[in-house]
């Protein structure tokens, strides 16, 4: 894929229909949404994603195919969050962070370069921002890309 395969532009108010789709999506494709569960879902996501994104809390992008710009093939977006200054290899981090989520490419598009174009996009947003780290929940299919990015695992825990 080259990149006049594929435009970028910033998502409006008027994607938010498919960034829904492409949430509801992932999810099924990597196994976490039980079946029968999928309106619930997209219920329950459609008025946070309309609201951060009208609030700049979340900000999203939408990959189109060259010459098609209705045609959505892939997205990401980032919710923005503050965390207490910390130490990290490079000084005390004070600023900014992001939560990528939602990265997602039609199925007929994956393997071509989709995903590292539009998270190249959000990084380079996110310098842009003053936003010092990114950070994401991998799937084993995209770990490998956000790897080649310069993503690191870290040590994170969770309790539901």
């Amino acid at each position: 894929m080259s990149e006049a395969d594929v435009a970028i532009r910033r998502a409006t108010l008027d994607d938010v229909p498919t960034l829904v789709e492409h949430r509801v999506a992932m999810f099924r494709d990597i196994g976490a949404l039980p079946v029968g569960e999928e309106a619930a879902l997209r219920a329950a996501v459609l008025p946070v994603l309309a609201d951060w994104l009208a609030m700049g809390e979340y900000v999203a992008w939408v990959v189109t195919a060259a010459g098609n710009a209705t045609e959505v093939i892939g997205g990401a977006g980032v919710q923005r969050r503050h965390f207490m200054p910390r130490p990290s290899p490079t000084g005390v981090l004070s600023g900014g962070e992001g939560l990528v989520l939602n990265v997602y490419v039609e199925p007929g598009w994956r393997k071509r370069g989709v995903g590292g174009r539009v998270m190249r996009e959000v990084i380079a947003w996110a310098r842009s921002e003053g936003i010092e780290q990114l950070v994401l929940h991998a799937s084993a299919e995209g770990r490998p890309m956000y790897e080649k990015l310069g993503f690191a695992q870290t040590n994170e825990m969770r309790l539901a």
